[in-house]
């Protein structure tokens, strides 16, 4: 295992929360996504949710006119967003849990419980030349099923070490570090790339970036949260730095 820089794929989603919630098109998610881009991102993130509470339909195809670097399309196990992904082809999709009553994104996709469905689903994906991804818990049973579905990448879903750290239970954060820890080996021994993410801090964001299996992390509400008040491009590097410091 080499000691690849790991990417950053940088979420603007509530970019587009904070327009939203006023109306209208300011503050513009597409403006954020190049100011993010010039701060060193490897990638933009965005969730096209069913409800539309965020990002909207042509802040697609606007982000795909424009970026040079790859669009990772988090999306739900649908019809119409299978449609909108095959229409727009971004670089990649993540395929993720969706429910209209939750605040986030709440726990990993059940892949095992779907394999033969999420299988007919991700061909047409992969056959447009988009990377599918799984967003799944740290569970062996769920990676193993994506590798069996055609997803070539496996995002591990972070929150709960991050909730743990927080709440400064440094026994469980510790357990689930460490879950995360052996689950990135296993996946990666599965054939499958490995990515996380969901509630990276800089205070977290470490201990996730040392381990040599991922080659990505997915963080947006955290560096758009602290743009706030020290800017994005100030928030990105430093969370570059961190991400590099980790892996050195």
């Amino acid at each position: 295992m080499t000691n690849k820089r790991v990417r950053l794929g940088v979420n603007i989603d509530h970019v587009a929360t904070l327009r939203n919630a006023r109306g209208g098109t300011l503050p513009d998610p597409v403006r954020a996504a190049l100011l993010a881009q010039e701060a060193g991102a490897d990638g933009i993130t965005i969730h096209l949710r069913e409800d539309r509470r965020h990002i909207r339909d042509e802040d697609v195809g606007a982000l795909m006119s424009v970026l040079t670097a790859p669009l990772n399309f988090e999306m739900a196990v649908t019809d119409e967003m299978q449609q909108i992904a095959l229409q727009h082809k971004p670089n990649a999709v993540c395929l993720v849990p969706e429910t209209r009553e939750e605040r986030t994104t709440e726990g990993g996709l059940d892949v095992a419980k779907d394999e033969s469905n999420l299988a007919r689903f991700i061909v047409p994906l992969r056959e447009a030349g988009c990377r599918v991804s799984c967003f799944v818990a740290a569970d062996r049973l769920q990676i193993e099923s994506a590798a069996r579905v055609g997803a070539t990448i496996v995002e591990l879903h972070t929150g709960p070490y991050c909730d743990h750290v927080a709440a400064e239970d440094s026994a469980k954060a510790s357990a689930e570090l460490e879950r995360l820890r052996e689950m990135s080996a296993f996946a990666h021994s599965q054939g499958l790339e490995v990515h996380a993410g969901h509630g990276l801090s800089y205070e977290t964001v470490q201990a996730v970036a040392a381990f040599p299996e991922v080659r990505e992390l997915n963080i947006g509400h955290f560096l758009i949260g602290e743009a706030v008040f020290r800017g994005l491009d100030p928030a990105i590097t430093e969370m570059r730095r961190l991400m590099d410091e980790a892996r050195t």
